[in-house]
């Protein structure tokens, strides 16, 4: 049957298409190392992540974790830093190491066929990092150089205030760098950190790509013989945020034209049955390009170039914030219709046609991020570090398509009360 040109084809909203989470493999080293893995490229090119707890959330110093996932690749007792440099950029890789609130992770990008190079240097990485004196010190002078230069934007001084506000300073959610603790980090103290929380007994291992059982196997060939011993793990000590200030302001420029506003209340993370409908809500009223506070804020007001709402589930908490900059003349107008338009999905149920948009644009994204390798793995990654399976997926699949108005309604009069909210403004 010829195809008819002159008939545009059939239309279908997002949410009419099925969604199915490609299955991940998982094995064990002979070492007992869990490794998930997923064939799924086209390319031949390969992702693979060393997962560490070796976040903020084990910090029992200020500023080591990043310090010492930004010199874990700096030297080992075989190789210099410009040697493992060079022997990267020779195979075309990329290896990027990078420790968040709970997490380090170490991410190689590279050709298929590279890996039986490569991964012995990632090895030799993650078991003899040696953090050179003169490296560390390098680091240090740069990281307080990097603050220095920081410090004077107001957006982020911002960011570091009101996660201070909300989790406390001494909390690993809420704690910011600072000069004074930058520079009294010792190289002991990242070799402290890299052997308590880098241990390869500690890691779980991630990979996709073009990968077969082939690839799994040199990975137990190279990280699969040593023998584990598992160091304990401990978390950051910590003491209860105040609260008994709800509003900070803050001048950080008295020459600049700029505001940056952030207004944010804690909120439950993941494993909380409010999160994934919240997804929906916080969509609708400040998530994407065709928000509530957008069209308000920017397109009517022309307070801003931009104003986002954002989830920030954690392992242990989160939070939920909304985030912009203005003129300084005009950020008290600013907060003043961020409340308003919770007021509003608080008192008025959302129209049928918005919230099919809404789940449309979810469920779109959500098409993307199933079609390339890389963007599945991330998926898998975040289901089992948290302890999900396949059905939590399906799940929030569920929840996105059949929510209902009278359901959002009822979250934004739970989770909009503006009395549990607090505010940074820097100027």
């Amino acid at each position: 049957m010829a195809l008819d040109r002159t008939a545009a084809p059939a239309i279908h909203d997002a949410v009419e298409f099925d969604y199915k989470l490609p299955p991940i493999n998982k094995e064990q080293l002979d070492n007992g190392l869990p490794v998930y893995w997923l064939d799924a490229g086209v390319q031949d090119v390969v992702q693979v992540d060393w997962i560490f707890p070796a976040g903020l959330w084990y910090e029992q110093k200020a500023s080591v974790a990043h310090a010492t996932a930004g010199l874990l690749k700096n030297g080992t007792s075989k190789h210099t830093a410009e040697q493992i440099h060079e022997a990267l950029e020779f195979y075309g890789a990329q290896l990027k190491i990078n420790a968040g609130n709970d997490y380090a992770t170490i991410t190689l990008y590279s050709l298929t066929k590279h890996l039986p190079d490569l991964l012995p240097m990632v090895y030799e990485i993650i078991t003899d990092a040696t953090f050179p004196e003169h490296e560390v010190e390098i680091h240090k002078r740069n990281a307080i150089q990097r603050l220095l230069v920081n410090l004077r934007q107001c957006e982020f001084v911002a960011n570091q205030h009101i996660d201070a506000l909300l989790f406390g300073e001494t909390h690993p959610y809420g704690r910011y760098s600072k000069r004074e603790n930058i520079e009294a980090l010792t190289r002991e103290d990242l070799m402290t950190f890299y052997r308590n929380h880098y241990n390869l007994a500690n890691a779980q291992i991630f990979t996709a790509g073009k990968i077969s059982k082939k690839e799994v196997a040199l990975i137990n060939d190279i990280f699969g013989k040593t023998v584990l011993e598992k160091p304990p793990v401990v978390r950051a000590e910590f003491s209860d945020p105040d609260h008994s200030e709800r509003i900070h302001k803050v001048n950080n420029d008295p020459n600049g034209v700029q505001g940056a506003i952030r207004i944010a209340r804690l909120f439950p993370n993941r494993h909380h049955p409010d999160y994934s409908p919240m997804v929906v809500l916080n969509t609708l009223f400040g998530g994407y390009f065709g928000s509530r506070l957008m069209s308000n804020i920017r397109e009517d007001k022309g307070y801003t170039y931009g104003i986002y709402s954002s989830l920030s589930p954690e392992i242990n908490g989160g939070s939920m914030v909304i985030h912009t900059e203005t003129g300084r003349d005009v950020v008290d107008n600013a907060i003043k219709e961020v409340y308003h338009e919770m007021e509003v999905l608080c008192n008025e149920l959302v129209d049928d046609e918005e919230l099919l948009l809404v789940k449309n644009y979810l469920l779109g994204g959500l098409l993307g991020d199933l079609d390339g390798p890389f963007s599945i793995l991330q998926r898998w990654r975040t289901l089992i570090l948290n302890g999900f399976t396949e059905e939590y997926f399906n799940n929030n699949i569920r929840i996105y398509k059949t929510v209902t108005a009278k359901e959002l309604q009822l979250l934004a009069q739970k989770y909009y009360n503006t009395k549990d909210f607090y505010e940074v403004v820097v100027v």
